[in-house]
């Protein structure tokens, strides 16, 4: 304790998806973090179910896919009623088979609850706590870090702040940055978790009524089933389990004692939002404080853990000294265009013009037009891997290309060459020819996408120095900047 209270490097408000993914990404950096959430315990409920592909792969990196695997279930396909007959079924999502360089192409579905808790087990394991019951109400920042004051407790002085504190953020309305958006769609929408009786679980189950749409989905390795029910614009919505019943009894064939049991339900209008900046000075906006996004499509969840993947690596590498602070300023520049597409995108699913498929799976986002991408092979064609795109998987010469990026560092892999190398403090990856690299020279971030590519190690050298992986001897210079910056 100080007289500025607890001290630490990085303080995260908010324990959700983002807040404990950023944790925990951190922690495997080795930077001290603490994470502070207001409510008494993790997020109870089921809203963000869906997990993209390329969140999967980032969980795997995490250590955890195995343990969201185990508990996941499928997306059934939807089946149509009508006066209590089904009507026909539908998939959701366009199927995709999973190949060397994505092996990951289904959506899973886990509650929320239970992606935290997975989540909050990892931190643990790692020595990071969340401590709950802590409420911020303000903060005040200078040039050397940012003070937090909280409803009860001491103040905390931490060096950097992540605003991961959903989409009614406290830390966005004490920074006074707004949010450029629409509603999506001005007809309130419930969501329950809910046990039901005599319903099959083999299909996501749609009733289609005048008074608007109820839809109840089985929840993958539970007993219980997410309930989401639309109501007419202007309608007051009755929260209860007798309320919840008597919307069932009228828009289904089921019997409102089917409904045994409520454990968790919430009333939202669906959102397409997007805060104008995502940084003041040393704090940060991720997640839902950053971008407010409809359910459909299931991409609010997965763009939130995309941007702590994205800024961890980065907090951490300014942190030990190893880059200049205006790496930070790439955040905000490679995560914003990012998050404003898939806004866009959730909207399109939302309103029925655009399928579930490739786009959502988000394999195919990247950093190609960012300040730290460098890619030195001119004239290459359009659908060429290149730098700032995401590192595909792979396995070649007894090395699978995950197994060698996971962890926190970058790793530098050779493609069908066998060139010198410039000396890195990075580990080095030999591989034969491989279609989904092409030949070349690839260094690949800490968060899985290329920073560098050339047909030779030409200009890598002064890319590394940027971000302090040249080894260096020692009276050596610390790096000016990032490259590429």
């Amino acid at each position: 304790m100080t007289s500025h209270g607890t001290r630490t490097d990085v303080l995260i408000i908010g324990a959700g998806p983002t807040g404990l993914a950023l944790a925990l990404d951190l922690a495997r950096h080795g930077v001290t973090a603490l994470t502070v959430e207001r409510g008494p315990g993790l997020f109870p409920g089921s809203r963000g179910k869906g997990l993209q592909p390329r969140t999967l792969e980032v969980l795997e990196d995490f250590g955890v896919l195995d343990r969201i695997r185990a508990v996941a279930g499928h997306y059934p396909p939807n089946l149509f009623w009508k006066d209590g007959e089904p009507q026909g079924e539908r998939t959701m999502y366009d199927p995709a088979e999973p190949s060397e360089a994505e092996p990951y192409t289904e959506t899973l579905m886990v509650p929320q609850w239970r992606t935290q808790r997975i989540l909050h087990e990892r931190l643990r394991e790692l020595g990071g706590e969340v401590a709950f019951g802590r409420e911020l109400v303000d903060l005040t920042q200078d040039g050397e870090g940012v003070t937090a004051e909280f409803a009860t407790g001491a103040p905390v002085r931490a060096r950097y702040l992540v605003a991961a504190d959903g989409g009614r953020s406290t830390v966005r309305r004490l920074l006074g940055i707004g949010m450029t958006g629409e509603t999506v769609d001005p007809d309130p929408l419930l969501v329950a978790d809910v046990r039901i009786s005599g319903l099959g679980r083999e299909h996501w189950h749609v009733f289609p009524a005048d008074e608007g749409l109820l839809a109840i989905c089985p929840m993958g390795g539970t007993e219980d089933f997410q309930l989401v029910a639309q109501f007419p614009e202007g309608t007051a919505v009755d929260l209860t389990l007798d309320g919840l019943r008597t919307v069932v009894g009228a828009r289904s064939h089921l019997t409102t004692d089917q409904v045994t049991e409520l454990r968790w339900i919430s009333e939202f209008r669906p959102r397409a939002a997007l805060a104008d900046r995502f940084r003041a000075g040393r704090v940060f906006l991720a997640g839902d404080s950053a971008h407010v996004h409809s359910p459909a499509g299931a991409q609010g969840l997965n763009t939130s853990v995309q941007d702590a993947y994205n800024l961890a690596w980065k907090l951490a590498a300014v942190l030990a000294g190893r880059a200049d602070a205006s790496l930070l300023d790439t955040y905000e520049e490679e995560r914003r265009p990012n998050a404003a597409a898939m806004l866009a995108l959730s909207t399109r699913v939302h309103r029925g013009q655009e399928r579930r498929g490739r786009a959502t799976r988000q394999l195919g986002l990247g950093y190609r037009g960012s300040s730290l991408t460098v890619d030195t092979r001119p004239d290459l064609p359009e659908e060429a891997l290149r730098a700032g795109d995401r590192a595909p998987d792979g396995r070649r010469g007894g090395t699978r290309l995950f197994d060698a990026f996971r962890g926190p560092h970058w790793t530098l892999v050779t493609v069908g060459t066998d060139d010198p190398l410039p000396t890195l403090t990075t580990p080095v990856v030999r591989v034969p020819a491989y279609e989904a690299y092409g030949t070349g020279v690839f260094l690949v971030r800490p968060d899985g996408y290329l920073g560098w590519a050339g047909h030779t190690p030409e200009g890598l050298a002064a890319y590394a120095a940027g971000q302090g992986l040249l080894a260096r001897r020692p009276g050596d210079p610390a790096p000016a900047g990032p490259a590429g910056a």
